[in-house]
């Protein structure tokens, strides 16, 4: 019961708020975090990219072991990485019972988890890469490459609106909370309990939605106060604010750390197929 009581103080609702805002806001000081996010975005696209080029388990039992270590050393928060766990788990389930329901054999098992290794190394790859990077960061990466302004912009501000949707969210079920009363029986399974709640987040949904819209309003015209439609337009004001991005030592010897980790797991492949 002790130990129950411990996991209730720690996994609570504050701290998966803690945890999605260290994830939107990314973690600078963590390796991936470090880096141009220009090469992170090139490094995630090829990675997501190649185990959709071979049927070989020996490469990608490689890369998905290269990219669970970068994910590790980049110090991705435990509940992305937790639900992550979570979906692969059920996924491998699912395809053990659809098997042996339809009484598959070993090769129709063995393309369904080939298939779930790569969707994992995407996802894997994905979490490692915009997890640790800043939202400002990532906005600055699309807009160098040329994606229009106005999206990029959205992305960063998307990043940033979540922990703060998710605050309000928090705050409007407890003020239901408040001026509610909860069922004293619970009834058969608590369902009178869990239906409360469930209305509670239902109703809680709506009121966010109107505060979240008013919010953006007041964040568009601040926005505009400051000319920020103008600057979108300017090429002297995209240039400085590009300048920062600048490729360093780190980033040449990251790239040519994962060119020679990939040439190995793709060597293992040729010489020990699976």
């Amino acid at each position: 019961m002790e130990f129950v009581s411990r996991l209730k103080k720690t996994y609570n609702l504050e701290w998966i708020k803690l945890e999605l805002l260290k994830t939107a806001f990314g973690k600078k000081d963590s390796y991936m975090g470090k880096k141009d996010p220009r090469l992170i975005m090139i490094w995630y696209f090829i990675v997501s990219l190649l185990p959709w080029f071979t049927f070989n388990q020996t490469i990608l039992v490689g890369l998905l072991v290269y990219t669970t270590v970068i994910s590790l050393v980049s110090r991705v928060s435990p509940l992305i990485i937790g639900l992550l766990t979570i979906g692969v788990i059920s996924e491998l389930f699912y395809i053990i019972v659809l098997v042996l329901l339809f009484g598959g054999e070993w090769a129709a098992f063995s393309s369904l988890i080939t298939f779930t290794m790569k969707i994992t190394i995407m996802s894997i790859a994905s979490i490692a890469a915009f997890a640790s990077m800043d939202p400002e960061k990532l906005s600055d990466a699309l807009l160098s490459f040329g994606v229009p302004a106005q999206f990029s912009f959205a992305v960063s501000y998307g990043y940033r609106m979540l922990p703060i949707l998710l605050d309000e969210y928090q705050q409007i079920i407890l003020s239901f909370r408040l001026r509610g009363k909860a069922p004293v029986n619970g009834g058969f399974l608590k369902w009178r309990t869990v239906y409360y709640y469930s209305k509670i987040v239902v109703k809680a949904f709506y009121p966010m939605m109107l505060n979240t819209a008013k919010k953006t309003r007041t964040t568009v015209e601040a926005l505009e106060v400051k000319g920020f439609s103008y600057s979108l337009h300017n090429k002297e004001a995209k240039k400085q604010k590009l300048s920062h991005l600048k490729l360093k030592t780190q980033d040449y010897r990251f790239s040519l750390l994962s060119i020679a980790i990939l040439l190995v797991i793709y060597a293992a492949g040729n010489y020990y197929p699976l």
